[in-house]
């Protein structure tokens, strides 16, 4: 197994890990490798469009033909005088 140290760890990010480790009942140490292994066992993202995005999932469940209503003429704009 391999080990690692981690440095310039700010005050603020060692307390908070301290207190986390403690309400999970096991060492900062623990912690650390936990976050890590569950950050990194994370499917990562994939950079496309959120159109792209959109269209994946609503795709599979089909499409909707929508009927577009004509379009009216336009008015005569108000005469301000």
């Amino acid at each position: 197994m391999a080990s690692m140290t981690i440095r310039n760890l700010g005050d603020k990010l060692k307390a908070r890990l301290r207190v986390r480790a403690a309400q999970h009942g096991r060492s900062m140490e623990e912690e650390a490798r936990d976050i890590l292994q569950s950050a990194l066992a994370a499917e990562p993202t994939r950079n496309r469009s959120l159109v792209a995005a959109i269209r994946a999932r609503i795709e599979p469940l089909g499409g909707v033909e929508l009927e577009i209503e004509p379009r009216e003429p336009m008015r005569e704009p108000v005469k301000l005088e």
